[in-house]
Order: C-alpha cells, then structure tokens, then sequence
C-alpha cells in the first residue's frame, strides 16, 4: 500500500494505491462527507485479484487540501480525469460513490476513450428529493449546528456497519472539523447534479450499478437503481442490507459482483 498525493488545478489529493503496478487501472473516489478509506475493504480484494486500485480524496475531505476554487460534479470528474493522467493515461475503470459516481460519468462522457468501465456506488447522477427540500439540507447543515445535524444523518447511512456506523459518523465528523474543511463539504454539498444529464448520452463505457436495498438517501433504491440502468444500460447488483457505501458494509458481496463484471470488460 502506497500513500500519496494527486496535484490538481488548485491543490493536491490524498491518494493510497494497492496492487500491481502494472495491472488494470481503477481508480475509486467516495461520496460526500466520507473519505477513500471507505474503499479500503474492496480495495484490498481487487488488489489481490491482480488490479491496480487507487482510491483518492475528495478536495476538502479526508486529508486533501482545502481552499480549492472549485467542488462538486464536475471539479472531481476534472480530478479523475487528471488522474488518469498521472497513474499512465489509461483506459482506467472509475469507481464512484454517491456525488463520484456522477462525476465518474461527465468523465466517461467527456472523454470516452480514457474510461473503461463504470462502477456507480449509491449513484446520484440527479437531484434527489426536492427544491425545498434541498434547500432546508443546506440550512441544517450551516454551522454552528452543522456538524451535529451531519453526525446525526451520517450515522444513518450505512446501516450494513450495524452499531460501527455511529463511531464512522464520529470520525468523518471530526475530519471535517478539521480547518478549511466544513467550507469545502458545504461547497460539495450545494452540487446540482443536473449537469450530469448532457454527458449521459456520450458515455460508451459499460457501467455496473451497485446499490444498497436500505440506502436511506433514497425513497426507493430500487427505483432509482433502475432509472440509472435504463439511463446507461447498465448491469445492477442490489445489496441487502446495505445502505449507502455497499463496498464498505458488504466488501465481499460487492467484490464479488465487481470482479465479475471486470472479468466481462476485460475479455468481452
């Protein structure tokens, strides 16, 4: 395991890479308000099935630097894209959870021949709930009651963790406690995933959707599972039990559905 770090336009990301240097590139990048360790049980499962795995920061979030001009959807599509770059040019397969997964996807449809396969975690590729609601998201999460209101929440989403998810939701707290971050996780936090909508129809990476049947951030994750299937025909592997890191509560279940699916893309 090697950890390190990314320099991006405006900063530099936290990185940790597994596996042989010369197997297949993925790079994974974690939802909002977590960090890449989230990754970590999958990531090590890929590794020692032959692939080069990356897992990386979001900016602002986990140990990346903070002050960046930009967050959200598309200054972390421009992360993988750059990437990418730096790990040998690809064509790489992109692991996104949650807000990653919609960035993976503008950059699969920006540049199709760099991405070769998309794993969508979670995947918000559009707004949920609506405006009002988002908009009262946004004013709970407004310090000093912030970080409260997001422990809270965060303890509710990965219910696969059982009674660990309250001591992660303590941790990623305390991360974003940290300076310069709680600014750049309210930043993240006001994405409008409409963008994603006209880099859609441009992606031709095969994807595989992975979601959680208790994923809280979603009335029906079923239902929304299935519309960003039809959106990308997609192949779709529910996880029981899980909530909205299926590859951090269910790693061997996940592993197993990933694997599979790269054994397609890779000898077709």
């Amino acid at each position: 395991m090697t950890i390190s770090q990314l320099s991006v336009s405006g900063g530099a990301l936290a990185t940790t890479a597994r596996g042989d240097d010369e197997g297949p590139l993925l790079i994974c990048s974690p939802g909002i308000g977590d960090s890449r360790d989230a990754f970590d049980p999958l990531a090590g499962i890929l590794a020692s099935s032959g692939y080069r795995v990356v897992s990386i920061d979001l900016r602002g979030h986990g140990e990346s630097d903070t002050g960046f001009a930009a967050y959200g959807d598309e200054a972390t599509a421009d992360d993988l894209l750059r990437a990418i770059d730096v790990l040998g040019g690809g064509p790489a397969v992109l692991v996104g959870a949650s807000l990653s997964a919609a960035s993976a996807t503008i950059a699969a449809g920006r540049e199709p021949g760099r991405v070769a396969g998309l794993i969508l975690i979670g995947p918000f590729l559009r707004n949920g709930g609506s405006p009002v609601m988002r908009g009262l998201l946004r004013l709970a999460l407004k310090r000093p009651w912030g970080p409260a209101v997001w422990r809270t929440y965060a303890a509710g989403l990965w219910p696969g963790l059982g009674e660990d998810a309250v001591d992660r939701a303590a941790e990623t707290t305390r991360n974003l406690r940290e300076p310069g971050r709680w600014e750049a996780f309210e930043r993240t936090a006001r994405s409008d995933h409409r963008v994603v909508s006209p880099w859609i129809p441009r992606v031709t990476a095969p994807s595989l959707v992975v979601m959680g049947d208790a994923d809280p951030d979603w009335k029906d994750p079923l239902a929304e599972a299935e519309w960003v299937c039809d959106q990308l025909g997609s192949q779709l592997f529910m996880v029981k039990g899980a909530g909205h890191a299926p590859m951090l509560e269910k790693p061997d279940e996940v592993a197993g559905a990933v694997l599979s699916f790269l054994r397609e893309i890779r000898h077709g």
